[in-house]
């Protein structure tokens, strides 16, 4: 298994890097538009769609969308309030879980909670690269949410003794949740400081962080939740060693709208 995802990661890793360096505009847009498509065929799957025709056909009207989104250049804050008030939604149905999951047993609110993930994701990541720091703020992103997890991992393995959402994910632990957000800050603090940001803005920049970070656990708890409904244990096996793609994504599908509004607020402060 372990050599499974070393040699997934080192064939995907410089693919991932070389799009996310290489590509502007449209061809961005269309990269990381065909990873969204394939997580909505998967996260087909997780709505109980077993037909391959009915996933292929999701993840179709999804990239439509895409198309329809980016060719009209909406305002990226027409992205962001609808996702932000979903993954508070989520936060609620991770939390409350098995209580309250009768509501959205049907396949299709299963289906519209897709769109909510998925299209702000594609949006942010767009809007993000668009800016004129906007490769730098991907990998801040990037690095912000891979540090949670490898703190959250080696705290949770070395420490974690009380469970975070037994109900959801029993691996997860408080302790590790503290460990992945302490590394992050402290990752986050050495970055603000090396940047001289001022007092405030730090302040800032340390709860925009917790935050991003917070909501990357929803993320995942949220897709382990739906995985858990359908009696799943990975969203497909198309990356040996890794599941799908999104249980590799599932954490930054809520960490980029969360980290777009944050960059909104902070960004223009530091103007």
């Amino acid at each position: 298994m372990l050599k499974q995802r070393v040699i997934t990661a080192v064939i995907l890793a410089p693919l991932a890097i070389a799009g996310f360096v290489l590509l502007q505009g449209a061809w961005f847009a269309f990269f990381i538009g065909a990873v969204v498509a394939v997580g909505a065929w998967e996260w087909a799957r997780l709505c109980g769609e077993t037909r391959q025709s009915g996933r292929v056909v999701y993840a179709l009207t999804l990239g439509l969308f895409m198309v329809g989104l980016y060719r009209d250049q909406w305002p990226v804050i027409y992205y962001l309030i609808p996702a932000l008030v979903w993954w508070l939604f989520a936060a609620l149905m991770v939390v409350r879980y098995p209580a309250g999951s009768g509501i959205w047993k049907g396949s299709f609110l299963r289906q519209v909670f897709g769109l909510l993930i998925l299209l702000p994701a594609w949006a942010g990541l767009v809007w993000l690269r668009a800016q004129a720091e906007g490769l730098w703020l991907i990998f801040a992103l990037l690095i912000l949410v891979w540090a949670a997890d490898i703190g959250a991992y080696f705290a949770g393995k070395q420490f974690g003794r009380t469970k975070l959402m037994p109900n959801v994910s029993p691996g997860k632990t408080r302790e590790g949740l503290l460990g992945g957000l302490l590394v992050s800050e402290l990752l986050a603090f050495a970055t603000m400081l090396y940047l001289g940001w001022g007092p405030v803005a730090m302040l800032l920049g340390a709860l925009g962080a917790a935050l991003v970070v917070l909501f990357s656990v929803v993320g995942d708890l949220t897709e382990s939740l739906f995985k858990r409904e359908e009696g799943l244990k990975d969203s497909s096996n198309l990356l040996p060693g890794h599941g799908g793609v999104l249980d590799r994504i599932d954490s930054l599908t809520a960490a980029i709208p969360v980290f777009v509004a944050c960059w909104l607020l902070i960004g223009s402060y530091l103007e």
